[in-house]
C-alpha cells in the first residue's frame, strides 16, 4: 500500500509518522511556542532531523472550544512556514478546511492536504481535484467550537466508518484517484474519552474500508483522562496509543513528539518483519 502525494510515492510497507507543526498561539498542547515564523521553520528542520516521514503544519488551533481564524490570517501564518518546509525532502501537509487556504498552499508547492471536515465545504473538493495532491480525510461532527456538544453514537465504529465510506466516494467521484486518498478516524474530535477507546477498540473495522489510515492520539485530553498526567506529560500514553493504532491498522501516526515515536516504531517494524514468513 502506497500514498500518492504531490511530489512523494509514500511506501505504508511500513508505519510513517507525521510531525505536528503548530503555527498558531492558542493550540492545545504546544499553542505559542512556533507561532513565529522562524520558531516554525527551526521546528521544522529539527523533526527532518529526528527522522519525521512527513510534516504536517497547521495555522489555527482546532483544539474543542477554539474560534475560527479567518484565512487571511491563516494562511499569514504558515505562508513562510510552507515557503521553507517544501526544500527540506519530505512530504509537506496543510493543516486545513478552508478552500482558499488549500488553493494558496498547493500553489505554494505543498503534498497533501489533510482536512478536518473531509473536504466537505463548497469549493474544497474543486480546489484539490486537479491538484495531485494527497489528502486525508478526518471525521468530524460541526466545528472544533461546538464539537464537543454533538458526541453521541449508537455504535461510534460504525458511524464513523460509514461517514468516512461516504466521503472517500465522493472524493473519487470528483475525481481523485484513490490512491490519492487517506482516512483519519478523527480521535479526539466530537467523540467522549469513551467513544475514543471504543474506535480504537474497533479500528480494524475502519481498516477494512480499503484505504489507509491516519490515527492522532499524541498527548490526547482522553490519554490524560486515564493516566492523570497534564498534557506535557503524556509521551509514554501516546507511543502506547500509537503503536497500539499500529496495531489495529493505521499506516500513520501524527504526532508531536517525532524523535520518540520513530524509534517505537523502528522498533515495531523490526519485531514486525521478524516474524514474516520467509518467502521461498
Amino acid at each position: 500500500m502506497h500514498w500518492q502525494t504531490r511530489r512523494f510515492r509514500i511506501d505504508l510497507s511500513r508505519p510513517r509518522v507525521m510531525g505536528i507543526v503548530n503555527a498558531t498561539p492558542d493550540s492545545f498542547s504546544d499553542g505559542g511556542r512556533h507561532d513565529e515564523a522562524r520558531a516554525a521553520i527551526a521546528h521544522c528542520e529539527r523533526l527532518v532531523a529526528e527522522g519525521v516521514d512527513i510534516l504536517d503544519i497547521g495555522g489555527e488551533s482546532t483544539r474543542p472550544g477554539a474560534p475560527r481564524v479567518d484565512a487571511d490570517s491563516e494562511w499569514a501564518r504558515i505562508e513562510p512556514v510552507l515557503a521553507a518546509a517544501v526544500t527540506l525532502g519530505v512530504p509537506v501537509s496543510v493543516d486545513t478546511y478552508k478552500p482558499d487556504v488549500m488553493r494558496r498552499a498547493l500553489d505554494a508547492g505543498v503534498d497533501i492536504i489533510n482536512d478536518i471536515q473531509a473536504l466537505q465545504l463548497p469549493g474544497a473538493l474543486a480546489a484539490v481535484a486537479d491538484s495531485e495532491a494527497g489528502v486525508c480525510l478526518m471525521h468530524m461532527r460541526g466545528e472544533p467550537a461546538s464539537m464537543a456538544e454533538l458526541a453521541h453514537y449508537g455504535d461510534v465504529v460504525a458511524e464513523v466508518a460509514a461517514f468516512l465510506a461516504q466521503r472517500a466516494q465522493a472524493t473519487r467521484a470528483s475525481g481523485l484517484a484513490a490512491e490519492r486518498i487517506v482516512l483519519d478516524p478523527g480521535y479526539g474530535f466530537a467523540k467522549t474519552g469513551a467513544h475514543n477507546l471504543q474506535l480504537l477498540a474497533g479500528q480494524r473495522r475502519l481498516a477494512e474500508l480499503g484505504y489507509p489510515l491516519l490515527a492522532g492520539w499524541s498527548r490526547k485530553r482522553t490519554l490524560g483522562d486515564i493516566t492523570g498526567r497534564p498534557v506535557d506529560q503524556r509521551l509514554p500514553a501516546s507511543l502506547a496509543a500509537a503503536l497500539r493504532s499500529i496495531a489495529a491498522g493505521a499506516s500513520i501516526v501524527r504526532v508531536h513528539d517525532v524523535a520518540a515515536t520513530v524509534d517505537a516504531v523502528k522498533v515495531w517494524a523490526a519485531v514486525d518483519a521478524a516474524t514474516m514468513p520467509a518467502i521461498a
